[in-house]
């Protein structure tokens, strides 16, 4: 077996830093002094570290604390605190892993975060790592769908959200990347597999979503445990959509044949927990082959906006893989039919032209996987 890690930049270490001006550090040196937890000591002058940020605007910065803590810059204006707040607390309250939470201000948005180090999943997957690495993985995961539906903390994952998300693709890829037209008769048939697509989400179970279950928001720490980060967009909603993050990852690709072997392993898993009723394969590969169809169509749209609108240009590196996901479903489902023959005919021609695309550039540079070391 084969398992690909896609060539490009890890972005949470190689996207640019935006910095904090005179006056902005000067607020945020003051606020972390008041509120520096007594057991992080501090030798001499305080020191912020800018890291890579995430997709989002916020802006983190290592402190030279012992032990370390993060400083997270996150403008009320623009980022939901509260949300990220209410869900770190009930992810914790299941014993979720994730960054504890020292001390936050609501009103300029600073948060200090405990610091997990740098270790994020990927870059420890090989021939011998993978297995146990996507077995944590996935409990980790079971345990967050796990977690209370509770709609004060989850928002719901509803139809209008699902179809709105599906509309970036047309907005920020097709038109403003490609800069296609899209005709009245394009139009109809996207409408009609949104809806499609939609339909599949809501007849599955609904727990509770990451929403980016990948491997470069999955740390490492200690004893091989997970911790989770970026879940502030958690919803209510498909049981299958975090799997698919995982097993589809945008930026690591699985063989076929063990992504579906995966996939119906953690469906027995979810039916043994009860958190989803017996299904059957076909059924339960249906769902998840259509949840990633839809995400993947999405984050077309997210990484060309990410790169026109935000200046993060490296996102278009990691397009050829998202783009072959969307592929390889459109040939196997006749819902999505129509879809691929506007695809292969409107879109393939402009896609060509383009430096960052190669059709080829979603095989990467590969490694063994010995299926025994994948269960």
């Amino acid at each position: 077996m084969i398992i690909t890690l896609v060539p490009g930049k890890n972005h949470h270490f190689n996207i640019g830093i935006s910095q904090l001006n005179k006056q902005q550090q000067t607020q945020l040196t003051e606020w972390i002094l008041t509120y520096l937890p007594k057991e992080n000591n501090l030798s001499g002058t305080l020191v912020l570290d800018p890291l890579a940020g995430d997709a989002g605007f916020r802006r983190y910065y290592r402190l030279n604390t012992i032990p370390s803590l993060i400083a997270v810059d996150s403008p009320p204006s623009k980022e939901d605190n509260l949300s990220y707040v209410k869900i770190s607390l009930a992810l914790s309250a299941r014993g979720i892993r994730r960054p504890h939470l020292y001390a936050v201000d609501f009103k300029r948005g600073f948060f200090l975060l405990e610091d997990l180090g740098d270790q994020l999943l990927q870059p420890l997957l090989s021939t011998e790592s993978v297995g146990d690495l996507y077995s944590i993985a996935e409990h980790a995961l079971l345990a967050i769908q796990k977690t209370a539906l509770d709609p004060d903390v989850f928002p719901v994952y509803d139809q209008a959200t699902l179809a709105k998300e599906f509309d970036v693709f047309a907005t920020w890829f097709v038109k403003e990347l490609l800069g296609i037209s899209i005709d009245k008769q394009a139009k109809s048939m996207l409408n009609k597999l949104c809806a499609d697509l939609v339909s599949s989400a809501h007849s599955q179970a609904q727990v509770i979503v990451h929403r980016d279950y990948h491997s470069r928001n999955l740390m490492v720490i200690e004893n091989k445990k997970l911790a989770v980060i970026d879940f502030q967009d958690a919803v209510i909603g498909p049981v299958t959509y975090d799997l698919v993050s995982l097993l589809k990852d945008c930026y690591v690709r699985l063989p076929t044949e063990l992504v579906t072997s995966r996939a119906l392993i953690y469906k027995e898993r979810l039916e043994e927990s009860g958190i989803m009723g017996t299904v059957d394969d076909q059924t339960f590969l249906r769902w998840f082959d259509l949840m990633g169809l839809h995400r993947h169509i999405k984050v077309m749209g997210i990484f060309a906006r990410l790169a026109l609108r935000d200046g993060k240009t490296d996102y278009l590196q990691d397009l050829p893989l998202v783009i072959a996901y969307v592929v390889d479903v459109f040939k196997r489902y006749p819902e999505a039919a129509a879809f691929g023959q506007w695809f292969e005919a409107q879109i393939m021609p402009y896609l060509i032209l383009q430096n960052w695309y190669n059709e080829n550039d979603e095989i990467g540079s590969s490694f063994s996987i010995n299926q025994d070391n994948c269960q």
